[in-house]
Formats: structure tokens, sequence, C-alpha cells
């Protein structure tokens, strides 16, 4: 389970009446009647709709859509997980991204990964050619934007209830890692091609294909070099105005300077790259301000 520790102040206000929260509606309905159509019915949805290379053969080609709204019956864990996935990585997404924008993300990663696992299963020796279902190609597209836009981001994981607390771009290349050695080792069931596929969607989505629909992500991408980080500094500081607001801010200036660009100015660059330099406070500028001061020395 993650737990994003920032997602407060990133939360926009309709956000029941988010895409993402209609996605994860519509996965669990999804669920509830594939698993009474095949306990009851008896029909053979996988067959149908799941993906395989067999299928494909058979010119079962919607399989590439409709396999990332099956999940595997009866138990939930498998759509849950992926709902929680969704949620977690979907909501700051699509806030950031906007509507259709998080839409094609989330579709042309299902879509790669799929694509990714039937060549993987057609060229690769050895891959057992297993039906494909779930949203987690999608959801790891998610993952990866998320990565890209918000590296130093920190997200709690719980493994066995332990609180694991991870930064957003460490977790991009545990998943990238975990998925790779799945291709070229496939240990278990698990279809990591898929998953590869949606990562390296939501890694280029951002990066190149999203600079029409959203410029300002990548006029003002924070973690590019020191020289482009000294720019964004030069341009949201002003001088502090107020002696008392400056003597607070003096003891948040003692932190070491690499905890320092950690946890205080990284995150307002990163405001700045998601928002613009008008939605800083003042007291933003005026930790921006300390860090021009230091990184001119």
């Amino acid at each position: 389970m993650l737990h994003d520790r920032s997602y407060m102040r990133d939360l926009p206000a309709d956000s029941r009446r988010s895409l993402t929260v209609t996605l994860i509606i519509l996965l669990i309905v999804l669920f509830v009647v594939e698993a009474c159509l095949i306990f009851y019915a008896q029909l053979p949805l996988f067959d149908w709709f799941a993906l395989s290379l067999d299928g494909f053969k058979h010119k079962y080609y919607w399989q590439i859509l409709t396999f990332q709204f099956m999940h595997t019956v009866p138990w939930p864990w498998h759509v849950l997980f992926n709902c929680l996935g969704l949620y977690f990585f979907g909501r700051s997404v699509e806030e950031t991204l906007g509507r259709k924008a998080f839409l094609t993300l989330y579709f042309a990663s299902g879509f790669f990964g799929g694509v990714v696992q039937l060549l993987t299963n057609w060229v690769l020796p050895h891959h057992a050619d297993f039906q494909v279902v779930g949203a987690s190609a999608g959801v790891m597209g998610l993952l990866a934007a998320y990565a890209t836009l918000f590296p130093v981001r920190e997200l709690t994981y719980f493994v066995y209830f332990i609180p694991i607390t991870i930064r957003a771009q460490y977790l991009l290349w545990l998943a990238f890692g975990f998925s790779i050695f799945g291709v070229l080792v496939p240990y278990n069931a698990t279809a990591q091609a898929a998953h590869l596929g949606g990562l390296l969607v939501g890694v280029a989505f951002i990066r190149w294909g999203n600079k029409v629909r959203a410029p300002q992500l990548t006029r003002w991408r924070p973690f590019q070099s020191r020289q482009r980080k000294l720019e964004l500094l030069k341009a949201a500081t002003v001088k502090p105005s107020k002696f008392g607001r400056q003597a607070k801010l003096d003891e948040t200036t003692e932190l070491p300077s690499e905890e320092f660009m950690s946890k205080e100015v990284d995150p307002i660059l990163e405001k700045i790259s998601a928002h613009g330099i008008k939605s800083l406070t003042e007291r933003e500028r005026e930790i921006l301000q300390a860090a021009r001061a230091r990184m001119s020395k």
C-alpha cells in the first residue's frame, strides 16, 4: 500500500468527480459482473477477452483493449491493488496533465504494455503464452509519469505492515528493475513485459509526448541541472521584507546544504513546475532566496 505524503496540497476541489475515481468505480463494477458471469453462467470470458498470443492468432484483436478491464477472479486482491495504485498515482497525474492527457496516458500505457507482452511471448524462448488480464500496465504508466513529474516526493509503502518510505524516482527504478528481470527470467505468471511497456510509455509521455499539451511541464522542469535550478531560483525569489519572518527562516536554513535543498527547496521548485511561480507564498520565496545565496557561493 502506498501513501503520498504530499497529496493533500495537490488534490483538486472536485476530486470526487475525477476520472481517476470514475475508472476505479468502473473496474470494480466490471470485476463484479465478470465474476458473476463466470461463476453463474460459466462463460469463457478469459478465452474471449483476456490477452494472449493464441487469441491474436485467432484474430481476437479486441483483446488488446479488453484485457485492461478484466481481473483474476474470484478473489478481489488483483483488482483492489490495481485500484489502489490508480488512486495514489492517478490523482496527481490527472490534476497536473488534465483529463484528456490523463486518459491518453493511461490507455496508451495499457495498449503498449499489451503489445510488449505479445512481442515478448513471440520473440523470446521459454515464455509461456498465458492469458493476461488487469489494469496494471496502465497503472505502471501512471507510476512512471508520477515519478517523472514529482521525483523527490516521498511515498510510504507498506510491506507486511512495515512502513517503508521511498522517493518516487527510486520506486520507479525498482519497478523498472523488477520488470526487466521478469522479462529476461519469467519467474512467475505476472505479465512483467506489460508492466515494462507501461513504464516506458509513462516516462516517454511526460518527457517528450506531452510538450504540446502542457508546455509548462518542460519549461519549468526543476531537476535538469544546477545552472537551470539557479535560474529558477533567481526568477522566483525576492528580497525578504519582514524581519520576523527572516528570523524564523534562519532556523530552517541552518540545515546542511544537501538536506536543505532536498527537504525545503526541491518541493518548492516542483510546485513551480506544476503551478507556476505565481503560486508561491512569501515564505517559499524567502526559502528560495536563501537557496540562491547558497548556490551562488
